[in-house]
């Protein structure tokens, strides 16, 4: 706990405060509209679309790896 010796002292902390209450605000509203784009139906369907196409390319380094362009899942 701090002791004040002067209402100057206070006035000068409550400044502080009150600036670092105005940052801590805006940080708040800079991360709620990085969640609004993260969940944005352009930004899942984007999402999915490159996770499809990443795994879409390793399927296929792997059928390459194996000797076929083509995983024979169901050969009996």
């Amino acid at each position: 706990m701090r002791i004040y010796s002067t209402y100057d002292d206070i006035d000068h902390d409550l400044k502080i405060l009150k600036l670092q209450t105005e940052i801590d605000k805006e940080k708040m509203k800079i991360n709620v509209e990085e969640i609004k784009e993260d969940i944005s139906p352009v930004s899942i369907i984007s999402g999915i679309v490159s996770s499809i196409a990443k795994k879409a390319f390793i399927l296929k380094a792997v059928g390459k790896i194996l000797g076929s362009s083509k995983p024979n899942v169901l050969k009996r």
